[in-house]
């Protein structure tokens, strides 16, 4: 077999304390470790024993043992190092001065600047991006570079509960979808001390965390996207014991959001954030024949015609070998086992080919695209619209980049707001 592509992986958190260990156990080399801090990237890579870890995100991209670039990390940072790593990384020089132009007699020869766009080129796996425009970058940065990989981790994609449950829903198992449901049930989401997870600004909260997720996976599951959604945002928890003073929590913890979707489907998605205890995930999809539902891993099916609803898929994935402690207790194991076949489907992308940087698009052809990734963070703005309002909204997807002031005005309203 020939060698995988050597991985770069940026963020500390609990998501890359276990993606190393999988990565690895997948026959990658983890090469280099990217940190916010030199402090919190040397501590990470002495725990996980990996030789190179840096602060400066070039260090990382330009390393050349690195071929493949993992990123997860608070997303306002996400679309800096996702464009950068696809190649659009602009480099001001001072070019030589021109030669005099003969219709500006007596003129002076001017130095000028000039941008120049240089060629990293490596594959990229990512998180989701903090707003709409900054998953508009990065989709005109995968644009331009359409053999290099710009996938967007949405784990759930890969569970095969959900690769069967489309599969059955493409086979007319639940006859035409009618109606989908969906519902999480977690503890807070809120970090020991303040940070981007308790800002909405910075894309915090269940909505941007885990409501994106769905938005793409019910999606995904049925053909159809949304064009209408009417939502409700709330946060019940503003402080808590390590959260005070002038510090406050802006970002969701309870959310309920409708979208009317393609060829009349209608959804319904409850988040709650204020539920300790076991972690309820539940996706379910309602047809003119029958129902599927995924609740956890496993997937449950009926039909009109049956009496009782009958198991047509349970997973027996064991997890937690080789994974350190902190990172599964942080990490709900839906999704860790989500991460696990996530990064099998890598391998196998990855294996077999001419060189370290070519992949086959089939292994990993479930996965969400940087486009997917802008097409969920629409829904997102919409719903959020949509709490402001108080009226079903639009789900608008960027076709060109908005002005910066605009961007600024809205921003500031939906503070003071």
């Amino acid at each position: 077999m020939k060698m995988l592509p050597g991985v770069g992986v940026f963020g500390t958190g609990s998501s890359a304390r276990v993606l190393v260990p999988l990565l690895r156990a997948e026959g990658f080399t983890v090469e280099a470790l990217w940190g916010k801090t030199e402090e919190e990237a040397k501590q990470l890579a002495e725990e996980m024993n990996v030789a190179f870890y840096t602060s400066r995100t070039d260090d990382v991209l330009l390393h050349q043992d690195v071929d493949l670039v993992c990123i997860s990390i608070p997303p306002p940072l996400t679309r800096q190092i996702s464009v950068k790593a696809l190649g659009w990384s602009a480099v001001a020089q001072h070019s030589s001065p021109q030669p005099q132009s003969p219709g500006l007699k007596g003129s002076s020869c001017l130095s000028f600047q000039v941008a120049r766009i240089t060629g990293i080129g490596k594959n990229v796996v990512c998180e989701k991006a903090a707003t709409s425009v900054d998953a508009f970058r990065m989709v005109t940065a995968s644009r331009y570079y359409p053999q290099l990989m710009s996938l967007v981790g949405n784990v759930l994609r890969f569970l095969p509960a959900f690769v069967r449950m489309k599969q059955l829903i493409s086979e007319h198992y639940v006859g035409a979808v009618m109606i989908c449901d969906a519902r999480i049930y977690s503890g807070s989401l809120l970090s020991p001390s303040y940070g981007w997870i308790c800002d909405e600004l910075m894309g915090g909260g269940g909505l941007h965390t885990m409501g994106t997720y769905i938005v793409d996976l019910l999606t995904h599951l049925t053909g159809r996207r949304a064009e209408k959604v009417h939502g409700l945002l709330k946060t019940f928890v503003r402080q808590n014991a390590a959260i005070h003073g002038i510090r406050h929590v802006t970002s969701d913890d309870f959310c309920f959001f409708q979208m009317l979707m393609g060829g009349g489907v209608c959804s319904t998605v409850t988040l709650n954030f204020n539920m300790p205890g076991t972690f309820v995930h539940e996706v379910m999809v309602v047809g003119s024949a029958g129902r599927l539902v995924a609740r956890g891993a496993d997937l449950y099916g009926q039909k009109n015609s049956a009496t009782q609803e009958e198991l047509l898929l349970r997973d027996s994935l064991a997890v937690g070998t080789g994974l350190p402690e902190q990172g599964p207790q942080d990490v709900p194991l839906l999704y860790l086992k989500g991460m696990v076949y996530m990064v099998q489907a890598l391998r196998q992308s990855f294996q077999g080919q001419s060189d370290r940087c070519t992949w086959d698009r089939v292994p990993v052809s479930m996965a969400a695209s940087f486009e997917d990734g802008l097409y969920m963070q629409s829904v997102v703005d919409a719903i959020k619209k949509s709490s402001r309002s108080g009226e079903w909204e639009a789900v608008e997807v960027l076709t060109e980049e908005p002005d910066a002031n605009q961007n600024l005005c809205e921003a500031l309203q939906r503070n003071n707001l």
